[in-house]
């Protein structure tokens, strides 16, 4: 666990500096944790095992209040945010650990929504308040809330790059046939014209992939590689998850993976993309939203759907040259996890 004077200079660094800002001096991480989907209406008992498993690092990928509202006053997602100051672990791990955070659609505060949610600035003013991000911040300044950190020493780097996928993307085809399955809401949408980025994001995106790092975690609310299901998804605009796998390809970037949250199951993907190594992708979800009947199929899926309460689990160990994925339960166990060999993934 890092010293108490480590600690207070990396929430330092992760949440006053710029976004461009390079902790270089860090110590490595070796342990990070993460989760999603925490609806403040409802008991939180998972943090005593995400606080005991002693994270250096934790990063909240959306879904970390319930806040739906469709008025200009957001009184739903001010209230949200209220409830969860007043949870004990919640807060406990906001004040003592490391976090960084993104949203998804319950604190974006439309259900499934995209680019033509009428009150996402109000939405953006409240995330960033809530998040303590700086007076300075170029989030304040500019579209949507993405932005990127690199943690840790040459050699021993983590780059985090948290995706906005909500503030600029295009509506989502809907299904044909509500609640059939694979296609139980919408279906994929091969228009060109479609995003899920936008193309300030994208621009960005391509620049932090060629930034020196050893591992890469990718942060996206919704799934990257899940098949098999009509919620949302990556898959839910081919084109653009295609030019995802390309922009990582033509970056030269090694080390990626994906983290993701918003489906209330946790689930651990890899796929083999074109001219790429292999890509692993772990869903953790939900710190307390879970659904307990999740089924459907897995193409790409490492195992079982884990369909009870979760937090991921990262263990990096830089001497043996492997990252290990893994889901944890509400006793901090082990339910699902993959190792993977840093040379898999174009590290070595």
């Amino acid at each position: 666990m890092f010293k108490r004077r480590t600690i207070t200079r990396l929430m330092a660094a992760l949440s006053l500096a710029p976004a461009a800002a390079v902790a270089q001096g860090q110590a490595p991480l070796s342990r990070i944790a993460l989760g999603s989907c925490a609806k403040q209406t409802m008991p939180q008992p998972i943090w005593g095992a995400v606080l005991a498993w002693r994270p250096e690092l934790f990063v909240f990928m959306g879904d970390n209040v319930y806040g739906d509202f469709n008025s200009a006053d957001a009184t739903g997602l001010r209230e949200a945010y209220a409830a969860t100051r007043q949870i004990a672990g919640y807060q406990k791990l906001c004040e003592t650990v490391p976090h960084l955070a993104i949203w998804d659609d319950h604190d974006y505060g439309s259900n499934d929504g995209g680019a033509d949610f009428a009150h996402k600035a109000v939405s953006k003013a409240l995330f960033l308040d809530f998040w303590k991000a700086a007076a300075t911040d170029v989030r304040r300044t500019r579209e949507g809330i993405y932005e990127s950190r690199v943690i840790g020493p040459p050699g021993k780097r983590v780059q985090v790059i948290l995706l906005d996928v909500r503030w600029f993307r295009s509506p989502l085809r809907i299904t044909d046939q509500r609640g059939a399955a694979g296609k139980q809401r919408y279906l994929p949408d091969s228009d060109p014209a479609k995003t899920m980025l936008g193309a300030a994001q994208w621009a960005w995106l391509a620049e932090e992939l060629r930034k020196p790092a050893e591992l890469r975690l990718v942060v996206s609310s919704t799934q990257v590689l899940a098949e098999g299901h009509g919620w949302e998804r990556w898959g839910n605009f081919p084109i653009e998850r295609q030019k995802l796998f390309d922009t990582i390809r033509e970056s030269g970037a090694k080390g990626v993976v994906f983290v993701s949250g918003d489906r209330h199951i946790g689930a651990l993907y890899r796929e083999q993309p074109a001219g790429l190594y292999p890509l692993h992708e772990m869903t953790s979800s939900g710190l307390n939203m879970v659904y307990w009947a999740a089924k459907e199929p897995g193409p790409n899926r490492l195992g079982a759907l884990y369909a009870a309460a979760n937090f991921g689990a990262i263990d990096l160990d830089w001497s043996g040259r492997k990252v290990t994925l893994a889901l944890r339960d509400e006793d901090g166990n082990v339910q699902r996890s993959v190792t993977i060999d840093f040379a898999t993934i174009g590290t070595g």
